[in-house]
């Protein structure tokens, strides 16, 4: 049934209707008076999103009818562009409105029935397949026109940039041979096969829950608000708690990669490692003063362009000069002996013995350890709802995440099975590290570093919304971010955010093994287990429905018949065929969540515990000094 509104229904006049002709300020003063019959009035946006009296069934009512809007829109939008060629098109895909736009360059007669308003009949009310519940036109016109518009003004990316915004986070090809190094040929080829399809799983149960939840005036932005809608205020804090912990460490991740490449680009000169780590910072920290995904979209274009040059350039590097050692044997658990006397490089179909291993002996943590680093390399799920929160037609994102995980997966077994072929036990987790020739090495090394600052920016930008929106907005009240003041708190507190996560970077002597323990813990749950709880709570809440419940937008109410333990059971066993894989589904990823970590803390234990194996990284000693 549609829910968008349909031809005046004839009938005698209501005292809805007879609101039509009396000003705005007018219906508002009725309505807290509780004078005012119509459509309860409430405050939506942003703010609204987190009103506790919004029901479950008055979010999925005012998603439903914004997914049909946004339909309508793009087929009007198609016939408004029709004819331009292929160059139209494309000028017309990097607009940043483009189907307001067009409008705006149509002529009159195109225009025509463009626009809802309060002339028009209501969207449907539960039960009501007429629709005959009229809204106030001053209503409609308040909220319905002006506020759509200027919420749907902030949405303006479209699939094709949510796809590289995908590729360039998950786009971790550089730790495939890593993984292949702790796994083996056999093991490697199937866990990244099994984990793609899981991740491309997890992709569309985000935004299966994401497009029924989501609206104007109840817009989804962070990774928490699903939760908060399905399973109540806690949900959302634990979610977004543990989320700015991960992005956060994430942060801290990449900072710390990107010390260890500097100091290898200035190993001539013995640069200080600290003074190395200081650098990533300063440069770090000038790319998090955008505050837009939109400003992100021909980087992250320009990303994959030199992902795929540095891909192309490492792999014939490996065929024709083999490895250098000293990443993989000074960060690692390898016989010391190997930096200066490599041993012939050797790649195992099975899982590699002990002396082969570069984080643990105990080789069932070890191949934990390479699924860790997979499952970061499939991390970025815990963005999806950021970048659905910003595209025009969220509908769409289907096609990105199933099109990048496709190519991502190709290429993860590819570039990993290739370079572990010719780089062997030395297939460091950061691949342009083991790169010879220097010359080659330093060119490797100087795109890594670019991609990984744009990564750097995306989990900055997550991160510190999330802070700022959810503590300092929430609970602090600082202002809006949207605001001059709010641009200006947001500006300040940057810089703080950085030298926090600089500090607990430099703290870490042991890259992989902290990657790892990363992954495990937070990473492979944001982006399987999670999912699958959120998709599970979608599941339920719709199985638990009952005849006769649902929400009435002509009166603001929600009706339900019950509530607590027993419609969640009804709710589950009702959508049996759904739940009862989806909860295998979220079982089997906190299951691997928990033996990754304890596969990360072994590791790290082991690093710590091998005499000399470990770089602390608040020295001066740069490991990479080649006089």
């Amino acid at each position: 049934m549609s829910m968008l509104p349909g031809p005046l229904a004839v009938a005698g006049p209501t005292e809805q209707i007879r609101e039509a002709g009396i000003a705005p300020d007018e219906v508002n003063q009725m309505t807290l008076a509780g004078k005012h019959p119509g459509v309860r009035q409430r405050l939506w946006g942003l703010e609204a999103r987190l009103d506790p009296t919004v029901t479950y069934e008055e979010f999925t009512y005012w998603a439903k009818v914004e997914r049909e809007m946004e339909e309508e829109e793009n087929q009007r939008y198609k016939s408004l562009t029709a004819g331009q060629g292929f160059m139209g098109t494309i000028k017309n895909y990097f607009n940043l409105n483009p189907y307001e736009d067009a409008k705006a360059n149509a002529s009159p007669p195109a225009l025509a029935a463009t626009a809802w308003n309060g002339n028009e009949k209501a969207p449907a009310v539960a039960g009501d397949e007429a629709g005959t519940s009229p809204i106030s036109p001053s209503v409609t016109h308040d909220f319905d026109a002006e506020w759509r518009q200027a919420a749907r003004a902030l949405r303006t990316a479209g699939w094709g940039g949510v796809f590289y915004l995908i590729t360039t986070d998950i786009l971790g090809w550089g730790q495939t041979p890593y993984v292949f190094a702790n796994d083996g040929y056999g093991l490697g080829v199937g866990i990244f096969l099994l984990m793609g399809i899981a991740a491309a799983v997890s992709g569309w149960m985000i935004w299966k829950t994401f497009v029924s939840l989501d609206s104007s005036r109840f817009p989804i932005v962070s990774y928490g608000d699903p939760f908060f809608r399905l399973y109540g205020p806690w949900a959302r804090h634990f979610i977004n708690f543990t989320q700015a912990i991960q992005v956060f460490l994430s942060v801290a991740v990449v900072l710390l990669g990107q010390t260890s490449i500097i100091a290898q680009l200035a190993g001539s000169v013995n640069l200080c490692y600290t003074v190395c780590g200081v650098i990533g910072l300063v440069v770090s920290m000038a790319s998090g003063y955008m505050r837009s995904l939109k400003h992100l979209g021909w980087f992250c274009n320009m990303a994959v362009w030199i992902n795929i040059i540095s891909f192309i350039i490492i792999c014939v590097a490996a065929a024709k000069y083999g490895p250098d050692p000293t990443s993989a044997v000074e960060y690692g658990i390898l016989p010391k002996s190997w930096a200066t006397n490599p041993v012939p490089v050797k790649t195992f179909v099975g899982t590699p013995p002990a002396l082969y291993q570069q984080t643990d002996s105990d080789l069932f943590a070890a191949q934990f350890n390479g699924i860790n680093s997979m499952v970061y390399a499939y991390s970025g799920a815990v963005l999806f709802v950021s970048f659905l929160s910003e595209m025009r037609r969220p509908m769409d994102f289907w096609k990105a995440v199933f099109t990048a995980q496709l190519f991502i997966t190709v290429v993860y077994i590819f570039f990993g099975a290739f370079c572990y072929n010719y780089y062997g036990q030395y297939s460091y987790v950061t691949i342009t590290q083991v790169v010879k020739p220097e010359s080659l090495q330093v060119l490797s090394n100087v795109l890594s570093l670019i991609t990984g600052w744009l990564a750097v920016f995306l989990y900055f930008n997550v991160g510190m919304k999330i802070i700022y929106l959810e503590v300092g907005q929430e609970l602090l009240g600082l202002p809006p971010i949207t605001t001059k003041r709010g641009k200006v708190t947001w500006w300040s507190f940057g810089p703080i955010y950085w030298i926090v996560a600089f500090v607990v970077a430099m703290s870490i002597p042991e890259f992989e093994a902290f990657t790892n323990f990363v992954g495990g813990l937070f990473s492979l749950n944001f982006t399987y287990s999670f999912s699958g709880m959120m998709f599970l709570g979608l599941i339920i809440q719709e199985g638990a429905r009952l005849p006769g419940e649902g929400f009435d937008p002509s009166t603001g109410e929600t009706t339900r018949f019950d509530s607590g333990l027993k419609r969640w059971v009804r709710g589950y066993k009702k959508a049996w065929r759904m739940s009862v894989p989806v909860t295998i589904f979220t079982g089997a990823g906190l299951a691997a969540s928990g033996m990754g970590t304890w596969a990360a803390i072994l590791a790290l234990e082991a690093a710590f515990s091998a005499s000399g194996s470990a770089v602390t990284s608040w020295t001066c000693v740069n490991p990479y000094y080649t006089g």
